[in-house]
């Protein structure tokens, strides 16, 4: 299975869901960058993505998104294909 890394707050809502429905797809572990205890990884976050919002989704290499873009990647059937690349 491929890592995931998100990058994400305590208290976001969509970061809670993303990481739930990732878990209801296998994944086991998550890395997790919390922009609102390091501020320099969200400003790392905006110059890799080009996006402030958090969560932003690494599923190995491939930048899924936020959390909408991951649930539509998953209602499309892409999800899980690409997370056991």
């Amino acid at each position: 299975m491929q890592t995931v890394k998100m990058y994400l707050t305590a208290s976001c809502p969509y970061c809670m869901h993303a990481k739930q429905l990732l878990k209801q797809r296998g994944v086991s572990a998550i890395e997790e960058i919390r922009v609102d205890m390091q501020p320099a990884e969200r400003q790392k976050m905006m110059e890799i993505t080009g996006r402030r919002t958090v969560p932003q989704i690494f599923i190995g290499d491939t930048h899924v998104g936020g959390c909408d873009d991951l649930v539509a990647l998953d209602g499309q059937g892409g999800l899980l294909p690409l997370l056991n690349s």
